[in-house]
């Protein structure tokens, strides 16, 4: 019956978050802050936390969800943690306060706005208006080809500055480079989205098949061994990029008929005219999980080898099968081992994403060096650092609080 009522408890806490995170959703959408940025799972982390920490007070040495109980946390990730919700809250309540979009093309000169007017009976547009919304700040650009019209302006806390020159300019491009790396609007083929998803998908993905290359390879079993190493040093032998180049342009052309874009377009109908990136994705997601598999492998290997070889004699002295072996003794000890080197096998493959250009997906570093060349504005890889290394300390982070839980194996 415990664990009947432990279950019903983490369901509730579940459930409530989720509610919670909809709701959130909602109020939202209907103030526009989600245009930017999609807030319910930050509300669905910050509920699920605090909810959690609670019912693990009230019913003493129960924890629910050990990932997201902070009373076991270090006082820095406390203090990390804290700091992150209050930038929240904070960020929200001004995005409550920015101006409106049509507001700001109120505060745009009368020959802007009459060239706007104009446009309405055209059928090609005169004027090219841009609008960025970046949570709590909003930014809009009025332009011509022609280039005789040209202004921008920033908004925030309900005043509208003009960011034509100055610092005001530089903080006008800051948001619009901002929001056109995070793929705001667009996809999950667009900017970071791209970048997180595909390195997530990628390493989970090679995790998986390196556990299997892993026991190949130290198998007992000569062909299947040698099958695995083969694998593990071709992978680790010849250059990510070539091999992109191999799945995603090689194949087709060895297949006839075959074309990523045909496949993408056969699992997914919907995807309609962005087929083409969506195939070229599969064919990245393929390649990346297949030599993020050879190096996961060998770091699978090296931490099932190095648990004390005493254990198995044990284990076969008990009467233990060699899979309850692997399953019950040796593999829950390697897996605090295995934390550190998948967490740097993982940065490298978020910095590797950027090999993806080559495909024509737009990920984060692709969107970096588009917008520097077409403004000829260098100070866009100073919004891309500042990216990369967020997300670099988020999953620095997730990656250290799962060592933390899996040490108790060790």
């Amino acid at each position: 019956m415990k664990k009947l009522y432990k279950f019903l408890i983490a369901m509730g806490i579940l459930a409530v978050s989720a509610g919670l995170a909809f709701v959130s959703h909602l109020i939202f959408s209907a103030t526009g802050i989600s245009d930017s940025i999609a807030p319910p799972f930050i509300v669905f982390v910050i509920f699920g936390t605090i909810l959690n920490g609670i019912a693990s007070k009230i019913i003493p040495d129960t924890v629910y969800f050990y990932f997201f109980y902070y009373p076991d946390w270090e006082k820095k990730s406390k203090v990390l943690v804290i700091g992150l919700v209050a930038l929240f809250i904070v960020a929200t309540v001004l995005a409550l306060f920015r101006p409106a979009e049509s507001k700001m093309v109120d505060m745009a000169s009368e020959k802007v706005r009459t060239a706007i007017a104009e446009d309405e009976t055209r059928t090609h547009k005169k004027v090219t208006t841009t609008y960025q919304s970046l949570y709590c700040v909003n930014y809009i650009s009025f332009s011509t080809k022609t280039g005789d019209l040209k202004e921008k302006y920033v908004g925030f806390l309900n005043d509208i500055t003009p960011a034509n020159d100055g610092a005001a300019a530089t903080v006008g491009n800051f948001i619009s480079y901002t929001y056109r790396m995070l793929g705001c609007k667009q996809s999950f083929l667009f900017g970071i989205k791209l970048t997180i998803v595909l390195t997530a998908a990628a390493v989970t993905t090679g995790l998986i098949l390196a556990v299997f290359l892993a026991l190949g390879k130290i198998s007992k079993l000569k062909i299947l061994s040698k099958i695995c190493s083969g694998y593990i040093f071709f992978f680790r032998g010849t250059p990510l990029l070539i091999q992109l180049f191999v799945v995603y342009l090689a194949i087709p052309n060895m297949i006839p008929g075959f074309s990523w874009r045909m496949a993408a377009l056969k699992l997914m109908p919907s995807v309609g005219s962005e087929a083409v990136f969506y195939g070229a994705f599969v064919a990245a997601y393929i390649a990346f999980s297949l030599n993020s598999a050879a190096y996961c492998a060998e770091i699978v290997r090296a931490a099932i080898q190095s648990i004390d070889k005493g254990q198995h004699e044990a284990a076969k002295a008990l009467g233990l099968t060699y899979g309850q072996t692997m399953s019950k003794i040796v593999i829950p000890q390697s897996l605090g081992r295995l934390i550190p080197p998948v967490a740097n096998e993982f940065i490298m493959v978020l910095k590797d994403a950027s090999l993806v250009f080559a495909i024509s997906l737009q990920d984060i570093t692709t969107i970096t060096q588009t917008i520097a060349t077409n403004e000829a504005s260098f100070t866009v890889f100073i919004p891309a650092l500042v990216l990369f290394l967020c997300i670099t300390a988020f999953f620095t982070m997730v990656f250290n609080k799962l060592e933390r839980y899996f040490s108790k194996y060790n």
